[in-house]
């Protein structure tokens, strides 16, 4: 039986953890595999800038935990961009970025959000945000040494 998985809200208690899980996601991420060109990127998921959003009244920040590790994190910016959604490798395609994806959701639409998220997609994460209804909303875009694609959401809210 494979362990339970707990989603909760972040701490900055758990600013190290994301961004240790960030760093071996990168190649994820950024345009060349071992991450040249993306020092502004770097920055962005340090453990110190991961605990500003953390306690940023801006960002919802979630994160998973199986048997004391850290399984993935999320974070939703201003209640509709998907600023963040990281799963560990061991844990991917178990629906935990799923589960995580639909946390950060319900608590936007409960706090008001009508129904429109963003994200900025990696190339390797496109097909996960079109199986969560996420259809492209741009071209590929290189920034800072990362490749994304923007992707919108509109529920149909009646």
């Amino acid at each position: 039986m494979p362990p339970e998985i707990l989603i909760r809200r972040a701490t900055v208690d758990d600013a190290t953890r994301v961004c240790t899980l960030f760093l071996a996601l990168s190649p994820y991420f950024t345009a060349q595999p071992d991450g040249a060109g993306a020092e502004r990127f770097f920055e962005t998921i340090s453990a110190e800038a991961i605990a500003g959003y953390i306690g940023s009244p801006r960002y919802d920040y979630w994160v998973a935990e199986s048997s004391g590790h850290l399984a993935g994190a999320a974070a939703l910016r201003d209640r509709k961009h998907l600023y963040h959604l990281v799963v560990a490798s061991p844990y991917q395609r178990r629906g935990l970025g799923r589960r995580l994806w639909s946390t950060v959701q319900a608590n936007a639409l409960a706090a008001g959000n009508t129904g429109e998220f963003t994200v900025n997609s990696s190339l390797y994460g496109v097909p996960v945000y079109q199986r969560f209804g996420f259809v492209p909303a741009g071209e590929p875009t290189a920034a800072n040494g990362v490749l994304f694609v923007p992707m919108q959401l509109r529920l149909n809210r009646t």
